[in-house]
């Protein structure tokens, strides 16, 4: 039930419009590079040593692509999610309450995954 204003400007129901689209689709392309970097170095330090690998993460650009990587995966999943819980729970408390918990959840998850980079590249 779209109003013909809101079908000239592309924006559904929900006053969003593509947004959320572009930004799965950003996102995808930022995570590709620093995906493969992130395989790339952990072949590379396959079978190195604990306290090497603790000081291949405390590199400041390791860091920072670590960091970015993991901002970006946890934004990407949460979007994902939320799309997939729009499309499929039909009862508006349970969709609001599940995206709340998966939004609420990623946010604490990549939280905990940076400060470990982050204490990890200032203890060395």
């Amino acid at each position: 039930m779209r109003s013909a204003l809101g079908r000239v400007r592309g924006h559904g129901s929900a006053k969003s419009g593509t947004h959320h689209w572009w930004m799965q689709r950003v996102t995808s392309i930022a995570l590709l590079p620093l995906t493969l970097w992130f395989v790339y170095s952990m072949i590379r330090l396959a079978g190195a040593s604990y306290l090497d690998t603790l000081f291949w993460i405390a590199r400041p650009l390791n860091a920072v692509l670590m960091i970015s990587l993991i901002a970006l995966t946890f934004h990407h999943m949460a979007n994902g999610l939320q799309v997939v819980v729009e499309d499929y729970v039909h009862n508006e408390l349970a969709r609001m309450a599940t995206v709340l918990v998966i939004k609420g959840a990623s946010a604490l998850l990549a939280l905990a995954s940076t400060f470990a980079v982050l204490r990890i590249a200032f203890a060395l």
